[in-house]
């Protein structure tokens, strides 16, 4: 088990949450080995390898569950663009520690630096770190204090960085070009659900007594009846949306149908779809929170846009490289990484000796080494 303070908000900042649990085996790694240049400087696999077994925690814990297997089956199923599971979070934190290379080889132009806050905040963290964990847990995530203090240097550095990195964006957006409109729609689904929350096809027949109902929903609130009371009669329910021509749902034929409309109050004929049919009403032609949240939405994405400007022309300024045979020494198959949340610290605490007999990493002569970190862990 993997302890860190809880208290070092740097830690926080960094992603990593109270405990890791590390099983299975990894075998022993040249931590000083060169895995990537990022200009004239060299990233030793150490660093590198304490990243991503923080990221394999985070996937491990997080979104195996969401996706319906186990860490161990996740990073052998398909993850898009011939890459499974493993090869994609490798690369994507490849990449991401590179941005934290870059990003810290340009502070000096914005003027940060660590303060003395950061400094210590950061030896309080690996020493913590140092005094909790085993020998064998450190070997297997490269914990090491050189290397999670460079990290720790890195994550402080970006977090400096991130605002003035997106300081100058425009900020100034209109109304015209942020502007949500409003409207309120019900939906006829050609596969109802019923109390048990099981679904059926309607027959043909069905569907025609509910494309019926479409249209008397359209006529009576196009006669001015209040659409959600119009809708309960039929058995329906009525919903509001805020959106624009680029909204993507819930179906492009009813954001299109809707933006259409000219005159608030107005109300759309019965959209047909493959799923059911949409009755809309629009409410507004400019709804004033939706306005003003969107053009928050542009702001942030115009200083997002900067932000990865930057690092793009930062990127195309120097050489950067990756030793692919020392970087495949990192396999997520073989060596499981868990986060231990607060939520399950008291009752890992009654369990450590369970759960230290199952965690086991490789020591350098090959042979398992016993992880008896739950006998070692300070007391939080």
């Amino acid at each position: 088990m993997i302890r860190f303070g809880k208290r070092v908000a740097v830690l926080t900042a960094a992603g990593m949450l109270g405990a890791l649990a590390v099983t299975g085996c990894s075998g022993s790694i040249d931590t000083d080995a060169v895995v990537a240049t990022v200009g004239d400087e060299e990233i030793p696999l150490g660093v590198a390898n304490f990243y991503a077994r923080m990221m394999q925690g985070q996937y491990e814990t997080y979104y195996a569950g969401m996706m319906g297997t186990t860490g161990e089956e996740m990073w052998t199923q398909d993850a898009g663009d011939g890459l499974n599971y493993e090869d994609s979070v490798k690369d994507s934190t490849m990449e991401m520690l590179q941005d934290l290379y870059l990003i810290s080889q340009h502070a000096d132009e914005y003027e940060v630096t660590l303060t003395d806050e950061d400094k210590d905040a950061i030896q309080e963290a690996v020493e913590q770190f140092d005094g909790d964990n085993t020998d064998g847990v450190k070997e297997a995530v490269s914990g090491y204090r050189k290397y999670i203090e460079k990290y720790l240097e890195l994550v402080t550095i970006q977090s400096r960085m991130d605002s003035k990195m997106r300081e100058g964006a425009d900020e100034e957006v209109s109304d015209e070009e942020a502007a949500q409109k409003a409207m309120e729609y019900v939906y006829f689904s050609y596969t109802p659900s019923d109390e048990s929350g099981s679904s059926t096809e309607l027959s043909d027949e069905e569907k025609e007594a509910l494309a019926a109902d479409a249209q008397t929903l359209a006529d009576r609130v196009t006669a001015g009846e209040d659409m959600s009371a119009v809708a309960e009669e039929l058995g329906q329910t009525s919903y509001d949306l805020t959106f624009d021509s680029e909204s993507a749902g819930p179906t492009e034929e009813l954001i299109a149908a809707a933006d259409a409309l000219e005159t608030e109050g107005e109300v759309t004929d019965p959209i047909e779809t493959d799923n059911g049919i949409y009755v809309a009403r629009l409410t507004s032609l400019l709804d004033r929170d939706a306005t003003d949240q969107e053009k928050t939405n542009i702001i942030e994405e115009r200083r997002q846009e900067q932000y990865d400007s930057l690092l793009e022309e930062w990127r195309g300024a120097v050489d950067i490289e990756v030793d692919e045979k020392v970087w495949d020494k990192v396999d997520f198959e073989d060596m499981g990484v868990t986060v231990i949340t607060s939520e399950t610290e008291e009752t890992s605490d009654d369990t450590a000796s369970d759960e230290s007999a199952g965690e086991t990493v490789e020591d350098t002569s090959g042979e398992a080494a016993e992880d008896t970190s739950g006998e070692d862990a300070a007391a939080e």
